[in-house]
């Protein structure tokens, strides 16, 4: 009797797995959700399979962002994870349009990271030379401009909102650079003269020089 029910039982097992092919079966595995993206649309792929992490999705990082190539291009979790030819100036978390990679800046944005540096974000119109724009400005990767090539534009390297130069119109200002420090001189419609000309440079000189003037003619 027990025979014949276990003979019964496995003709009903194998009736099933017959009529149920076992691509069919659902998995009793699942993904670790630890190693998948959450979510995906603008910067993914969800249909390319990430060998290392074990799912489906790879993002799309900015060719700016990778050191082995300017293209953009599908990156594994593994790799973003530890730097793989991921440029240390771009945060790869941010979203840049249809790729992850974002120059990092400061806070404010008025700096930008260039070769592991923060260097200023210039408002445009301000550099010559241009190799890169960020959401405030623009950057250079070389010399940053002077004090004096500033000026000769009447710019100055002060921050502008959330850019640096700032214009002085030269019929009203003249800018004076102490090495790389500028001075904005108000010309009140005088004419500004440089060289050895001895102006009063604080409120008591331009006392004392009041004062000569005034005991010379009393």
């Amino acid at each position: 009797m027990k025979k014949t029910f276990l003979f019964s039982l496995l003709l009903i097992t194998t009736e099933t797995i017959a009529v149920t092919p076992w691509w069919e079966q659902p998995t009793v595995c699942r993904q670790n959700p630890a190693n998948c993206y959450t979510s995906s649309g603008a910067g993914y792929d969800s249909g390319m399979w990430d060998a290392n992490a074990n799912c489906w999705g790879m993002k799309i990082i900015c060719g700016d962002a990778l050191t082995n190539t300017n293209v953009d291009t599908l990156v594994g979790r593994t790799e973003i994870a530890s730097g793989t030819n991921i440029n240390s100036d771009y945060d790869v978390n941010l979203l840049n349009g249809d790729c992850f990679g974002a120059r990092k800046t400061s806070r404010d944005g008025t700096m930008a990271s260039v070769n592991g540096a923060m260097v200023r974000v210039w408002c445009p119109g301000i550099l010559d030379v241009v190799d890169a724009t960020v959401e405030n400005g623009e950057v250079t990767y070389g010399t940053q401009p002077s004090c004096s090539s500033l000026a000769t534009d009447g710019h100055v390297a002060v921050s502008n909102g959330k850019c640096y130069g700032k214009y002085y119109d030269a019929a009203h200002y003249y800018i004076e650079c102490t090495g790389e420090t500028p001075t904005i001189i108000v010309l009140n419609g005088a004419n500004y003269e440089t060289g050895n000309v001895d102006y009063p440079t604080t409120q008591a000189d331009a006392d004392t020089i009041f004062n000569q003037m005034y005991n010379s003619i009393h």
